[in-house]
């Protein structure tokens, strides 16, 4: 027996020194990765910038350690990341180009897809080339990549070139199976959020404010093409009627669609004599990460910060297996703000908005933040993929606003949504209920019977309030008169391009453009751009991907691709406000 213990004992002995040591080159092994995260790339003379268009591009993206760590590549890119890279590579004379890899690639945006490729054609004013090549292109991808000097396709490759085409999801019939309906209340003829829950098909109203935001947004893209590739308007229309993507590859050729046909190995050879090194040498390559670790100009000069709010404005952050999602918390946002606010350091703010609403609610708290802010230091927005309905409302007081051509905007309206289980209960489960009540509205609210007609009547003067109140602080700010604003309000969606005229907006540009704006309104003379909030460090980011089931949430956005956001809105439900600013629950554009 004192024999089989001691071995027993020794062999627990043993784990524990095994664990242990484990544990320390554990340690070891993160504080060595975090360092290199952290060190500085040294670019080596006559290198190239390889952006790979691949994946699903954020605002901003959080790096995802636990990738890194067992060898993936993770498929968030974030636009912050990618424009500071482009222009880095501009500003470093030992990167001679830019070699754009085409992928599978999901931009949130049409917008966002229009600042890269502005910031190429920034780049482009160095003097420096930018080549594109493709196994198959998107149409996204092949309206970024068209802005190079040379665009490849695989001799067997595809080029998709199809227009646009918007989709809207309507569940009242699936929902009316089970026995659920929703009570709308809403103002604004164009706010179509609620349809998605009450109609079976597009409003008459809806459709006219899509069709006018996607022919929009397309004559940008036929507009921006047509100049870098040479090729006509029409030319591109009819190419588009036509569906070239099914077209033969030596027809893509001929239509000055593309350069060349290449394999990936005759790439190499067209990039190695730009460089005008040997064909058995290699090319000198960085990535986007690396690109963000390259040392670049000294900040000097007063701070403009720059402060990102992008995702659904919430009251609160709620987490889930398919809500994780960046969310524009109101507690949080106002904090942050009031920060800002009282730093000397800070001597102007670019609000960075990129967001379709949310809850009402916590956009009058976030809209009371930045007047607080706008009081003791200039604010200038800078409006990304979406800025509507909430998120125009946390921008309509700001000193300036400047738009992205195909931003979409506007969406002045509010709307509640209240299920009604009512059916479910009593017809589909046969519960039985019984009402107790000590005055009139006392049962307000009960699962088993939907709102009478005083009751939803209450319900429309409470919305119709909200709805005066958010058209007021929108007259207020962009300094209209209340009739002025009712005329371009009621919900309607605009683009970027047509919010101008109608004074929504006071340019059309890009966050560089608003940044340069807020140092002009501060007076500042000489100035660098800092970005709020900070990204989390390498560790909290390791831990937080691990909490956070991330990567899972990322493998079920690429399985479900179109279907994942229904299924995330569903998930969600019960946890949001009911009174909403916000655009139609989701939008695909194809």
């Amino acid at each position: 027996m004192k024999q089989f213990l001691k071995y027993v004992l020794a062999t627990v002995t043993g784990i524990v020194l095994v664990l242990i040591v484990v544990g320390i080159l554990g340690v070891i092994s993160l504080v060595g990765m975090a360092a290199k995260n952290a060190s500085t790339t040294q670019v080596e003379e006559n290198s190239v910038y390889t952006l790979k268009l691949s994946g699903i591009m954020e605002e901003r993206a959080a790096s995802d350690p636990v990738a890194e760590i067992i060898g993936q590549v993770s498929d968030n890119l974030g636009l912050d990341d990618i424009l500071t890279a482009i222009r880095k590579a501009k500003e470093d004379e030992n990167i001679k180009g830019i070699y754009i890899e085409a992928g599978t690639f999901g931009s949130d945006s049409p917008a966002s897809a229009h600042a890269i490729r502005e910031a190429l054609l920034d780049f482009k004013k160095s003097g420096k080339w930018i080549v594109a090549y493709g196994d198959s292109f998107t149409q996204t991808t092949y309206y970024i990549c068209s802005v190079a000097d040379k665009v490849f396709l695989n001799p067997e490759g595809m080029l998709d070139w199809h227009g646009l085409g918007g989709e809207s999801y309507y569940i009242k019939d699936l929902l009316a199976k089970f026995g659920v309906k929703f009570q709308a209340v809403k103002v604004g003829k164009y706010k179509s959020a609620v349809e998605m829950m009450t109609a079976d098909q597009m409003s008459d109203y809806d459709r006219e404010q899509t069709e006018a935001y996607l022919n929009g947004i397309w004559k940008v893209m036929l507009n921006d093409v047509s100049k870098s590739r040479k090729v006509s308007v029409d030319s591109l229309n009819a190419y588009a009627d036509q569906m070239v993507t099914f077209a033969d590859q030596k027809e893509l050729l001929n239509k000055k669609l593309v350069d060349k046909l290449l394999y990936t190995d005759e790439v190499k050879g067209e990039i190695k004599k730009l460089l005008k090194i040997e064909q058995d040498e290699d090319i000198k390559q960085l990535t986007t990460g690396e690109m963000l670790n390259v040392k670049g100009k000294k900040k000097e000069g007063d701070q403009v910060a720059v402060y990102y709010a992008y995702g659904e404005i919430v009251d609160s952050k709620t987490e889930g297996i398919v809500d994780d999602k960046h969310s524009i918390v109101a507690q949080t946002v106002c904090r942050d703000l009031e920060k800002l606010m009282n730093d000397d350091d800070v001597k102007a703010v670019v609000l960075r908005v990129n967001s379709p609403g949310g809850s009402a609610y916590a956009s009058e708290q976030i809209w009371r933040s930045v007047t607080n802010l706008k009081a003791k230091k200039p604010v200038v927005v800078s409006m990304g993929g979406y800025a509507a309905s909430g998120g125009y409302y946390i921008s309509c007081n700001a000193n300036y606003i400047i738009t992205e051509p195909t931003t979409l905007t506007g969406s002045i309206g509010i709307f509640g949504m209240f299920p009604d289980v009512s059916q479910l209960l009593t017809q589909k489960l046969g519960v039985k209920f019984s009402e107790v009540k000590t005055n009139k509205h006392s049962a307000f609210g009960a699962m088993s019977r939907p709102f009478n007609a005083e009751e939803t009547a209450l319900l429309e003067q409470y919305i119709d309030r909200g709805y005066k109140l958010f058209r007021q602080r929108v007259a207020d700010g962009r300094k209209l008169s209340v009739d002025q604003v009712e005329e371009i309000a009621q919900g309607r969606v605009w683009l970027g391009n047509d919010a101008l005229p109608i004074k929504l907006v006071d340019a059309v540009g890009s966050l560089d453009d608003a940044v340069k704006k807020a140092a002009e309104l501060a007076k500042l003379k000489e100035y660098h751009a800092s970005s709020y909030p900070e990204k989390q460090d390498w560790l909290d980011n390791l831990f937080s991907s691990v909490t956070k089931k991330s990567y899972l949430d990322e493998e079920m956005q690429a399985a479900l691709g179109e279907y994942y956001e229904p299924l995330r809105f569903l998930k969600s439900l019960d946890q949001r406000n009911a009174i909403q600013t916000r655009l139609p629950y989701i939008i695909t554009i194809k």
